[in-house]
This record gives structure tokens, sequence and C-alpha cells, in this order.
């Protein structure tokens, strides 16, 4: 199972990022010999692919790759804003003692790595405060649909560490009003917050 997880992974990232373009026929011999495994995890990768809709199995002709295009990925930022926006909402509201005190020590750890511009570890703790946040909703569907979404925004569009770089003083500075509506436990606070960040982020990536 976890080889056919991993290989799961490395085909999504594949078609987020283009390498595998949209239409493009996969086999199990070419994905076997490309990923040098054997057909059972190729199976089990085609199964999930075509669950989540990155591939599309086509009755005696084969497997081929739906992709993403620029409007699914336009589609997907409005999806997570809604998403994010209600996830910050029921956090502040619902977050425990033991939950608060993990944001807080994630937000120190962005101050830390901003401040010696370490880009590759700023960004996987920015990763973990947003999934921090879908934890404390304590609504397991709206963690599983945001964390699905940050991922796929983050492989369909890999800023270089250069631009990435540019922003991360605005990238702190938009999670520190986050934090302090936590701190303040003021949801229409933390709303507008998320907001701004979600919508600056959307620019950022459009603009690399």
């Amino acid at each position: 199972m976890a080889l056919s997880t991993d290989l799961f992974s490395s085909l999504r990232k594949d078609i987020l990022q283009g390498k595998l373009q949209q239409g493009k026929k996969l086999t199990e011999q070419q994905i076997c010999d490309e990923y040098n495994v054997s057909r059972t995890p190729v199976r089990e990768a085609f199964r999930q692919l075509e669950l989540e809709g990155f591939i599309e199995t086509i009755p005696n002709r084969g497997a081929f790759v739906v992709g993403f295009s620029t409007q699914d990925i336009q589609d997907m930022y409005a999806l997570r804003k809604s998403y994010e926006v209600l996830a910050v909402k029921w956090a502040i509201e619902r977050i425990t003692k033991e939950e608060y005190g993990k944001l807080e020590e994630a937000f120190e750890f962005m101050e830390f790595y901003t401040q010696k511009k370490d880009v590759d570890k700023m960004m996987n703790i920015n990763m973990s405060f947003h999934e921090l946040i879908y934890k404390a909703s304590h609504n397991r569907m709206l963690y599983h649909i945001l964390s699905s979404y940050q991922l796929y925004i983050k492989q369909s569009r890999p800023a270089s560490l250069n631009d990435t770089a540019s922003y991360l003083d605005d990238i702190l500075l938009e999670h520190r009003a986050i934090f302090e509506a936590f701190q303040n436990k003021d949801v229409d606070a933390g709303i507008a917050a998320v907001s701004i960040h979600l919508d600056n982020a959307k620019q950022r990536a459009q603009t690399n």
C-alpha cells in the first residue's frame, strides 16, 4: 500500500505540474518502466487518480490524463478561500488550549525562519500553521478538503525560492494578523485576515 501511495503522489504531482500533460495516454507498462515498480501498485495508483479526477479510463482505449486547466486552478483558489474562511471561524470558536499552544509555536517558528530568510522551512511551517487551523475547526471533512486544496495549489504552481523570498515579510505579516485574531478570539478579524492572505497568495502565484 505504501508503494502505491507513493506512486500515486508522484503521478499526481507530475500531472499538476504539467509533466504529464492533458490527453496523454498512460499505460501500466510505461509507468512500471518509468517509475521502476510492478503492475500491482500501478493499478492501485490509477484507481486513486481516477477517483480524484486526475485521469479518465476509457473502455477499450486506456487511461488518459485529465489534468488541470487554468480555470480549474482559479476555481480551486476560490473554493479554498470559501472553505478556509469557515475553518478560521470554527477554529477560533472551538480551538483548545493545547491546539492554541501549537498554533502559537508554529507562528513563532515562522517569525524565526523569516528572520533567517530560510524560505524552505518558512513555507513548510506555513503549511503546518494552516493545517493546525484546519484541525482546530474540529470538522474532519473540512480538514480533508482544505489539506487537499493546499497540496494541489502548492504542487500546481511551484514558485522559485527567489520569488518566494521577496514576499517572506509580507507573508509573515498576513499570518500575524490571522494569529492575533486567535489571540483575541475575534472571528470577524480572523475572517478578514485570512481573506486578505488568500487573495494575496493568489496574486503572488499569478505574478510568478
